[in-house]
């Protein structure tokens, strides 16, 4: 994977060895002009572009925007008549205005800034594989302990939150499936393959599902992101290697990283979100932001419909019954403060840098309203020091690792997280990335005893069993006398953790 890289900082991630309304009510009303009559001239150097219009969903008004779209020299790829969304490819360097002017069009933009070739995670550092002598340090470790998987001893993170002994009262329900929105899933590791759900897995790049065998898995071994990600969710306990938070659930894979760059762009993740509430899946994982823009500005065109399609898309599946967990990125960022410096995007071209208003630029799809946005903390439940965080933004927080200031009296004295990777091997990640995992397996667990909650319903569960260690007196992780990040709130809410720490344990109770 080139560009493989953290998310929500520089890019690090280098293998080594081991308020919106529900129906962006506030767009402005289409226009009524009609399209140009022939079709527009391509320009000689002009790339050819994905796009997003977004109608309304009455069939009459998509048939005539989509013969719109061939009159403006676009074509069609993939359409969501339910959601009223249409992925469309086109050169036409005017194709967004002009199709702004349709009559029945509510929005319309480019998804990318960089031309169609023949989105990113949000993991943080580098990825430390675990090597032979770990594993076998680590092994005997667990050995001692009876029903641990042979590598758990390393897994400070499942202690953390009680997942050790949630499992032995209820390691979920068969019933339930995380599908993880990612880079793909190795479903032949021997963790996965005992409770992975290929039914309800594909290949989402480009907009449209490929439901075809293995579409869903990595394309190298150096897209392990998903993997590792699916590993803390639902690692079966079964004498191998880890286990996940909820060992006993489903999990399956939705890709959606373009190959070579892995970017995330908005059209996958409005396909991923569409097939997971189509195919019964109960809980999405997103630990990664939609590329180009690492916030998506309201009063940019072309961000503005991306918002409007993937919020189209993810309130669709909540409607359905799917809830959303998607991490709260990694750049240490107040998502509740009145103004951020965003020197990353567009992150497929050339980044230009911006000062954002974080209430009208929306981290995607963790600022969506109903998606649990999750911050990340270590072995000591403080927050990690590269965890982006926000006064009533951050939902809850969950065990993402902490390298540098948070290290576990573990047999590898690791403070990163342990998980699987492709080709049956193991690593240790940090991030949100990891963070939303942990959260996402805690939600299922709630899921399978309470089978008939909504995704709203489940949320409030997943936010009254957290336990919120509150704004610590200090955050000077580094000791040079100022403040790394300033917790507003309370011990009930804050920025820090939103509601708390979730809890396996008393999920499970």
């Amino acid at each position: 994977m080139a560009h493989l890289r953290s998310r929500r900082t520089l890019a690090l991630a280098v293998p080594v060895v081991l308020s919106l309304t529900a129906s962006l009510g506030f767009l402005p009303a289409a226009a009524s002009a009609a399209p140009q009559a022939e079709p527009a001239a391509r320009a000689a150097d002009a790339p050819r572009l994905t796009y997003v219009v977004n109608t309304s969903t009455d069939r009459d008004t998509i048939a005539a925007v989509t013969k719109a779209v061939t009159a403006a020299d676009g074509t069609v790829v993939a359409t969501y008549d339910r959601i009223g969304v249409l992925v469309v490819h086109s050169a036409n360097p005017s194709f967004a205005q002009q199709m702004r002017a349709v009559r029945g069009v509510q929005s319309a933009g480019a998804t990318r800034t960089a031309p169609l070739t023949a989105a990113g995670t949000t993991d943080e550092g580098a990825v430390q594989m675990l090597s032979d002598e770990q594993a076998a340090r680590t092994a005997s470790a667990s050995a001692a302990t009876e029903g641990s998987e042979p590598l758990e001893a390393d897994q400070w993170d499942l202690r953390a939150i009680g997942a050790d002994q949630a499992s032995r009262i209820n390691p979920g329900s068969s019933k339930v499936t995380v599908a993880v929105i990612d880079t793909g899933v190795d479903d032949t590791h021997p963790d996965l393959a005992p409770n992975f759900s290929a039914a309800q897995s594909a290949n989402c790049v480009g907009g449209k599902a490929d439901t075809s065998e293995g579409a869903w898995r990595p394309y190298t071994s150096d897209d392990y992101h998903g993997t590792h990600v699916a590993g803390e969710i639902a690692a079966a306990r079964n004498g191998v290697g880890v286990a996940g938070v909820a060992p006993g659930v489903k999990v399956s894979s939705i890709k959606v990283s373009e190959p070579d760059t892995s970017l995330f762009y908005p059209e996958a993740v409005v396909c991923a979100m569409v097939f997971a509430a189509d195919h019964g899946v109960e809980i999405t994982n997103n630990s990664y932001y939609i590329d180009p823009y690492l916030y998506n500005c309201m009063d940019d065109p072309d961000q503005r419909a991306v918002v409007d399609a993937v919020n189209r898309a993810q309130l669709y599946a909540q409607k359905k019954g799917t809830l959303h967990i998607a991490s709260a990125g990694n750049s240490n960022h107040d998502l509740g403060s009145d103004a951020i410096v965003d020197k990353s995007s567009p992150n497929d071209t050339t980044p230009v840098e911006r000062t954002i208003d974080p209430s009208e630029c929306l981290d995607l799809p963790t600022q969506l309203p109903g998606v649990v946005t999750v911050s990340a903390t270590g072995v000591q439940n403080l927050k990690s020091y590269y965890s982006s965080y926000g006064y009533k933004v951050a939902d809850v927080a969950a065990p993402g690792g902490d390298r540098l200031y948070q290290i576990p009296d573990t047999p590898s004295k690791n403070g990163r997280i342990l998980s699987t990777m492709p080709n049956g091997q193991y690593a240790f990640l940090q991030g949100t990335s990891m963070a939303s995992p942990h959260a996402a397996g805690v939600a299922a667990l709630l899921k399978s005893k309470y089978p008939h909650a909504r995704p709203a319903q489940l949320q409030a569960l997943l936010k009254a069993q957290a336990d919120n260690p509150g704004c610590p007196e200090s955050y000077d992780q580094n000791g040079d006398g100022t403040q790394d990040a300033v917790c507003e709130g309370g011990p009930r809410v804050n920025g820090f953790y939103g509601f708390g720490i979730v809890n396996a344990l008393r999920a499970v109770k």
